[in-house]
């Protein structure tokens, strides 16, 4: 094989951004994908014209006007708004918290009332310092909030009953005292028209792309291919787990086409009891407004990971986070490698943000 300047490992965001910027200044890439497909977790299949996010919901927003314009060349976004609705029980309530979910929970209607009955709930809890998640999330909402919308999810997600879970894990609890159901706050949010595949596919242009390709064995016949290596691949599984298994949850997907054209109304719908297994439904239309007359939904079954399995989400507890320190300083000593992305640095990151880091990346490295 000929000589590359850089040998990309994995074809997701990151590695696909970089990929670009060295394109477009003249460097040679070789992308090198473990999947039978480019895009990481946001890759999106069409199944019926339906754009189903293969690897969970992926909604695109950020307070960054340059990543927003940067990511506008390469695909038209609709004004999807992130509107989640949770159901505990019988009953229906708006995320994220605010005066709709309020007035549900307690009848009320005006912020002052909200405040009042958030205080009075805290103060009559006498928690002064939280010893665990629980407690974290009693002493920042209530119990009102925390049993019917925060403690099954969690416990779902984590794995874990909330009083085996730290503090930490939930800083802050955001409760808006206005009648807006937009998830997120940032100005700027979509979703790409026809899915994130085609993005991706543009921001690949010009470099060689490999699938169904292991690193660790690629390297083995082609130790010199590339100048230098940009890896986003799991940090632990580079050093080939010497100091032992960073930890993951990982999720589930139970995928169906079904013969109607409107199964939930809405494209996420959490469910929050404990006794449902799944944490949410995502009916993947009501990302681009579809009027198919068939529809896809996934439910989404977080389960503790085991090597092997797609690592989901870093468990960023004490013993874990020291573990990966250790691997990031074994990292900094690498000649000729880069790591970067979400594996690679061990850290959950929003799409912008992973955006954002490619490209301060290709600054430094030029």
């Amino acid at each position: 094989m000929k000589k590359y300047d850089y040998l990309i490992v994995g074809a997701g965001l990151f590695g696909s951004v970089f990929a670009h910027e060295m394109i477009r200044r003249g460097h040679s890439c070789l992308v090198i994908e473990k999947r039978d497909h480019i895009g990481g977790n946001i890759y999106c299949e069409n199944i019926e014209g339906i754009q189903v996010h293969k690897y969970g919901a992926h909604i695109f927003h950020t307070s960054d006007k340059e990543v927003w314009e940067y990511v506008n060349q390469f695909a038209e976004f609709n004004h999807y708004i992130n509107s989640p609705i949770a159901i505990y029980k019988d009953e229906l309530y708006n995320l994220p918290f605010n005066m709709n979910t309020f007035s549900k929970l307690w009848g009320i209607r005006t912020p002052q009332e909200a405040k009042d009955k958030i205080a009075e709930q805290i103060a009559s809890l006498h928690i002064e310092e939280p010893k665990n998640l629980e407690e974290q999330a009693l002493s920042l909402a209530g119990r009102d909030v925390y049993e019917k919308l925060v403690k099954g999810y969690t416990e779902k997600q984590w794995g874990r009953d909330c009083k085996e879970l730290p503090p930490f894990i939930i800083k802050r609890l955001p409760l808006r005292f206005v009648y807006d159901n937009n998830y997120f706050n940032d100005p700027y949010q979509g979703i790409p028209v026809g899915g994130y595949t085609k993005m991706v596919e543009k921001m690949l242009e010009g470099s060689d792309v490999l699938l169904n390709t292991d690193y660790f064995e690629f390297r083995k016949s082609h130790p010199d291919i590339a100048q230098t290596t940009v890896y986003t691949g799991p940090l632990d599984a580079y050093f080939d787990y010497r100091l032992g298994i960073l930890q993951y949850r990982t999720v589930r997907f139970e995928t169906e086409l079904l013969p109607i054209e409107n199964y939930q109304g809405n494209a996420v719908v959490n469910y929050t009891e404990r006794e449902i297994p799944y944490t949410r439904i995502i009916e993947h239309k009501h990302f681009e407004f579809g009027k198919q007359p068939v529809t896809v939904i996934s439910r989404e079954y977080p389960e503790e990971w085991k090597p092997g399995m797609e690592p989901y989400y870093p468990i960023n507890d004490e013993a874990n986070e020291k573990l990966a320190e250790e691997y990031r300083a074994l990292a900094a000593e690498e000649d000729n490698t880069i790591f970067g992305g979400r594996l690679g640095n061990y850290q959950y990151f929003d799409m912008d943000k992973v955006i954002r880091a490619a490209l301060n990346l290709v600054e430094s490295v030029l």
